[in-house]
């Protein structure tokens, strides 16, 4: 008899627990409950960024078209959405905004290139008796080349994401502007 009120006993009170909690009734667990509420997962800045996402809500797609090697021309390549279609953050927030991005690009291609170029050193080594030196400048050139339009894209939204900072609470805030 005592066992039976015990088990019927512990499954009102976790049955009150399992409400209470989904409720949000307690204390500590109320300010938790509310925070993950309010509050949608935080996607990561790596990702975010690799994804070519908006830096303010870190959802938001900025380009219209996803596949940059669909098409060949710089319309279609850099085509970009005005505003954040999650956030309605502006992306161009002045006027030639985006003349910045030629240093970023370029930076990252230098930064590519020293890469191959140890990678190579590592692996197949250097030699001014055969044609090593100018193999890795082919296979270099081949390679800037083929990932040129996801660098330029990955540059916008690099460039962009020194100006605009992530917002947890992009929905309630105003958009980042210069003046």
């Amino acid at each position: 008899m005592a066992a039976k009120n015990l088990s019927k006993y512990l499954s009102e009170t976790l049955g009150m627990i399992k409400t209470s909690l989904s409720e949000c009734r307690f204390f500590p667990i109320n300010y938790i409950c509310k925070m993950q509420q309010e509050l949608p997962p935080t996607p990561g800045m790596l990702w975010s960024l690799f994804s070519l996402k908006c830096p303010r809500c870190r959802r938001g797609k900025m380009f219209v078209h996803p596949n940059p090697y669909k098409k060949f021309s710089l319309s279609y390549l850099l085509k970009m959405y005005d505003d954040c279609p999650v956030c309605k953050q502006r992306f161009e927030l002045e006027t030639g905004f985006w003349y910045g991005t030629g240093y970023v690009s370029y930076g990252l291609t230098v930064m590519l290139s020293i890469f191959t170029c140890i990678l190579w050193w590592l692996i197949i080594g250097f030699s001014l008796d055969d044609n090593r030196l100018l193999y890795w400048v082919i296979f270099n050139g081949a390679l800037a080349i083929i990932l040129q339009p996801w660098l330029m894209r990955f540059s916008r939204v690099l460039y962009l994401y020194f100006f605009v900072k992530y917002n947890p609470r992009y929905d309630k805030e105003p958009t980042v502007k210069f003046t």
